[in-house]
């Protein structure tokens, strides 16, 4: 891509499109950054930053816009700028244009970033050179241009950063599973899961497609894609792919190659099985050896806020879970314990069907503590489902609140568990900032 004096407009000054503005600016592009808030702290060099209302005045002799994953294609701005014929890519489509090494990008609903975590390290057992960005926190663009040549790139890839995308064409793509999440902004899950398969849109004969088996959803991509498609499974043994048989992960693929058991995975729960499926069969498929990846699999102890260990209080362990912002990942967390949770949910309500997850939480969940804008809906369908309201506390926007009522009614063997099933913008900036609260309410609490 030849940015030199082009005027680039980029939209959405969060990380991304800070990033994006940066890398244009580099490559010798007038630059304008863009974005719709006004009480922002920005201040990027030779960039012009324009704050508050868009109106079709920041168009005028653009050439390409630049878009961050929050800011959706249907912005009146955006709208217009389409409708002028002025190119509209996102700031990973400028990674993969910008990017000389293989990128192996994943998706899904649940578990992108355990597994692209995982699998980074899983490529530095092949590629002396590895970035991992995208979704994950560091914008892809960035990592791209740090990799440079001859290196291997892991992304995590999400609906948001693909809306934009034309051309982005990974080497090896995943898809981990495709439950309702994000309806707000795609409308409908048809379209929510049209962005998970433009993964792997632009995939020729030559790239690879990674995909649950066990997902009826993405089972069925097969049928959409020109790559060659390998799949995983945790519940049967496939005559090619990623699979368990006798407690033990296994590839076959160009022979069969036995990895480490289940129960030296570092990551524990049966959701991390298929995290781990997934990740050693990308590696595989580019290079990684059989050694080298059992090795890494069986130290690598997971990422923050995904069912994190926190402490231990008088018996009572406390794991934060604060990257369960749907109700199918908070599913997950719940089957990973065998029962006697005191569970912290509630936050920004995303209006899904919570049927599945409230049958889970009669089963295995002895207090239900409730915080946040979700926390009377919850409460009503909880009791709804049959739900004892005697065992509903409501937290109101405290998670010192939550935290103490949990320390307060617990007692071993029970675990305490923040897994909130919603995101966290009623109370906080992002999941992270979320999850690092409650770890520090819950390390505050004197032995």
């Amino acid at each position: 891509m030849d940015l030199a004096n082009k005027n680039v407009l980029v939209i959405g000054a969060a990380r991304s499109g800070i990033a994006a503005a940066k890398v244009a600016k580099k490559f010798g592009a007038n630059v304008t950054l863009s974005d719709s808030k006004e009480n922002l702290d920005v201040d990027i060099s030779g960039v012009e930053i324009h704050l508050g209302k868009q109106t079709d005045e920041l168009l005028r002799g653009v050439d390409l816009i630049i878009v961050s994953p929050a800011v959706p294609l249907k912005i009146p701005l955006l709208k217009s700028a389409i409708e002028k014929n002025i190119p509209v890519i996102s700031e990973v489509e400028l990674a993969y244009d910008l990017a000389k090494s293989p990128i192996c990008a994943v998706t899904g609903t649940n578990g992108k970033t355990t597994t692209v975590t995982l699998l980074g390290l899983l490529l530095k057992t092949a590629f002396e050179k590895v970035g991992v960005g995208g979704n994950i926190g560091v914008p892809l663009s960035e990592v791209a241009l740090e990799v440079g040549a001859d290196g291997c790139i892991a992304a995590e890839i999400s609906s948001y950063q693909m809306e934009a995308t034309k051309n982005f064409r990974p080497h090896v793509s995943a898809i981990l599973n495709v439950t309702p999440d994000h309806l707000k902004r795609h409308g409908t899950m048809e379209i929510y899961q049209a962005m998970k398969e433009k993964i792997f849109a632009q995939e020729t004969a030559e790239d690879f497609l990674v995909l649950n088996f066990d997902d009826e959803r993405t089972r069925e991509m097969i049928d959409r894609a020109a790559c060659k498609v390998v799949y995983f499974s945790r519940q049967r043994e496939l005559d090619e792919g990623a699979f368990i048989k006798n407690n033990r992960l296994v590839i076959k693929f160009n022979g069969t190659h036995e990895l480490c058991t289940i129960d030296e995975l570092g990551i524990k729960g049966g959701h991390n099985v298929e995290n781990a499926l997934a990740a050693s069969m990308m590696a595989f498929l580019v290079g990684a050896p059989v050694e080298k990846i059992c090795g890494v699999l069986k130290t690598f102890q997971g990422v923050e806020h995904r069912i994190e260990f926190v402490r231990e209080i008088d018996g009572v362990k406390f794991y934060n879970d604060s990257k369960a912002t749907n109700t199918d990942s908070a599913i997950k967390a719940l089957e990973t314990f065998a029962g006697h949770i005191i569970l912290i949910a509630g936050g920004d309500d995303k209006g899904t069907d919570l049927s599945d997850f409230l049958q889970l939480v009669k089963e295995r969940v002895d207090n239900l503590i409730l915080v946040g804008d979700a926390a009377e809906r919850f409460k009503a369908c909880a009791i709804e489902s049959g739900y004892p309201a005697e065992k509903i506390l409501d937290a109101g926007y405290s998670m010192q609140r939550a935290v103490e009522l949990a320390k307060k009614i617990s007692r071993a063997p029970q675990v305490v568990l923040l897994s909130p099933a919603c995101a966290s913008f009623d109370m906080y900036s992002d999941f992270e900032e979320r999850g690092r609260d409650f770890k520090e309410k819950v390390l505050g609490f004197g032995c």
